[in-house]
C-alpha cells in the first residue's frame, strides 16, 4: 500500500510551548534542521541559520493531541474538517489544519518537558498529570494566529456563540441563549464567591446599528483600540457567513434530529467557535481574520444530554425571561423600571427576596442601565432589610469598577453620579 502523502515533521524539530487546553497543547516551531519534508524538494540549508523554517511550515503552529478518554484521533478531526467545515467558508477565513507525520520520540520528548514544567510550577496547576498521547501518530499543523513576529500587530479573540436566539426559547424571552446562559453561571458564581464573568451579547456583533456593535467590542478582553475593532466587526462578511450558516443549522436546543446527529454537531460547533483577529499598526493596511476551534463537536460521553439538559434548565428555571424561580423579583423588572425612571423597589423588613439578590438585580441594573442614576429625574428608593447603606455601598462599589474598565467616564462619575449616590446613601427615599 502506498504511504500517503503527508508532510512529515523531520528529526531534530525545536518546538516552543504556547498554551494548551483540555485537549490540546500548542507549540512553535522555531527551527528544523536535518532532512527535509516529505513532499519537499527542498534541502535544509546548515551552519548559517540555526533557527531556519522550511517553508511549508512557516506561519504554521504544531497542535499536539492529549491522551485523553474523549481524544479524538487527529486524522478523524482532519477528514471531519475537509469535508464539513472547509466548504463553508473561504479559505482565509478559517484556521486552516494539515496532518503532518511526527517524528519517533518527538511526544515522548514533549511529556518529558511538560512533566518537567509541573515540577517547576510552569504548567498551570489544572493541567497537571495529563499528557500527550504517544499512540497518535500525527500532529495538525494550524494557522499561526499570534503576533509573534508582527511588532505592533493587535490581536483580538472573541467567541461569537449564538448569533440568534434558540428556537426553543420561550417566545418572549427577554435574553439570548447566550446570555441566559452566562447570567445562571454568574447567579452560582455570585453565591459561591467567585468573581463574575462580564462578556457582550452576540446579538449585538451582528446588528445593524453601529453604536450595538461598539457595545460589544468595548467588553472583548484585550484589545484596547475598541472603536477600531468595531468598525472591522460592523456588518463583517466573516461574521455574516457565520450567522448564515447558523440560520441554516438551526436544530438546536430542544428541536431538530437526535443530540448524537451529526447535523446538531455541526450546529453546535458552529457555535462554539473562536475568532481571530490581526489588526495590523497601519490603519490602512489588511485585517487578517479567521474562525477557529472548528473540530466537530461530539455528543458523546453525555454532552448531548448535557445539552438537552441544559436548554431545558434555562427555560424551566426562567433565564430566558430574566427570572428564576426561585426568586420573587426579577432583574429584569429592576431594569425596565430604571428606565421608566420611577420608584424601582419598596421592600419592608418582612420582603421574602435576599440581601443578596437585591445585590443582583442592583448589579443587573448598574450593568444594563447605567444612565438610571445620572438622571435627576430618577427616584430610587430601597430599603434592604434595615441595611440602606450597605446597598449603597455595594452600587458605588460596582460603579468604581465600571469606572476602572472605561465603562463610565471618570468626570462623569466624581461630579455626578457619585455626589447623588452619596446624597441617596444619606437619605432613604430621596
Amino acid at each position: 500500500m502506498t504511504k500517503p502523502n503527508f508532510l512529515e515533521l523531520p528529526l531534530g524539530a525545536q518546538l516552543v510551548y504556547l498554551a494548551e487546553g483540555g485537549a490540546n497543547v500548542i507549540y512553535r516551531i522555531i527551527s528544523i534542521s536535518g532532512a527535509s519534508a516529505v513532499g519537499s524538494k527542498k534541502t535544509v540549508p546548515c551552519g548559517t541559520d540555526s533557527l531556519y523554517v522550511p517553508p511549508e511550515f512557516k506561519g504554521k503552529l504544531l497542535r499536539l493531541r492529549k491522551d485523553t478518554a474523549s481524544g479524538i484521533p487527529y486524522q478523524e478531526i482532519a477528514r471531519n474538517f475537509d469535508r464539513t467545515i472547509r466548504p463553508l467558508f473561504k479559505q482565509d477565513e478559517l484556521v486552516d489544519q494539515e496532518l503532518v507525520y511526527l517524528p519517533r520520540g518527538l511526544v515522548q520528548q514533549c511529556n518529558d518537558q511538560l512533566h518537567a514544567a509541573e515540577v517547576h510550577g510552569r504548567r498551570p496547576k489544572r493541567r497537571h498529570g495529563v499528557y500527550l498521547s504517544v499512540t497518535e501518530p500525527f500532529g495538525l499543523l494550524i494557522t499561526d494566529m499570534t503576533v509573534f513576529d508582527s511588532p505592533g500587530t493587535v490581536l483580538a479573540e472573541l467567541k461569537p456563540k449564538w448569533l440568534l436566539q434558540s428556537p426553543s426559547a420561550p417566545a418572549n424571552s427577554r435574553r439570548c441563549r447566550t446570555c441566559s446562559l452566562r447570567e445562571m453561571k454568574n447567579h452560582d458564581a455570585r453565591r459561591a464567591g467567585r468573581p463574575e464573568e462580564r462578556s457582550f451579547c452576540p446579538l449585538d456583533l451582528v446588528s445593524d446599528r453601529f453604536e450595538n456593535v461598539m457595545r460589544a467590542a468595548k467588553l472583548v478582553k484585550g484589545c484596547k483600540d475598541q472603536l477600531r475593532l468595531a468598525k472591522v466587526l460592523y456588518r463583517n462578511s466573516t461574521l455574516q457567513t457565520l450567522l448564515g450558516h447558523q440560520k441554516v443549522a438551526r436544530d438546536v436546543g430542544l428541536l431538530g434530529p437526535p443530540p448524537q446527529s451529526r447535523e446538531k454537531s455541526l450546529a453546535m460547533t458552529l457555535r462554539d467557535c473562536t475568532m481571530f483577529i490581526k489588526m495590523p499598526p497601519d490603519d490602512g493596511d489588511a485585517v487578517e481574520i479567521r474562525l477557529g476551534d472548528l473540530d466537530l463537536k461530539t455528543g458523546a460521553g453525555g454532552k448531548a444530554q448535557y445539552w438537552v439538559d441544559l436548554e431545558n434548565q434555562l427555560i424551566t428555571e426562567g433565564w430566558y425571561m430574566g427570572c428564576t424561580t426561585c426568586a420573587h423579583a426579577s432583574e429584569y423588572t429592576f431594569v425596565e423600571l430604571a428606565q421608566a425612571r420611577r420608584t424601582i423597589y419598596k421592600l419592608g423588613n418582612d420582603s421574602p427576596v435576599p440581601d443578596s439578590k437585591i445585590e443582583d438585580l442592583v448589579h443587573a441594573a448598574i450593568l444594563n442601565v447605567p444612565s438610571a442614576f445620572n438622571t435627576q429625574s430618577t427616584r430610587l428608593l430601597v430599603l434592604l432589610h434595615g441595611e440602606h447603606e450597605r446597598l449603597w455601598d455595594v452600587v458605588i462599589q460596582i460603579f468604581e469598577g465600571l469606572v476602572n474598565s472605561g465603562a463610565v467616564p471618570e468626570t462623569t462619575w466624581r461630579n455626578q453620579t457619585l455626589p447623588k449616590l452619596l446624597g441617596i446613601k444619606g437619605g432613604v427615599g430621596t
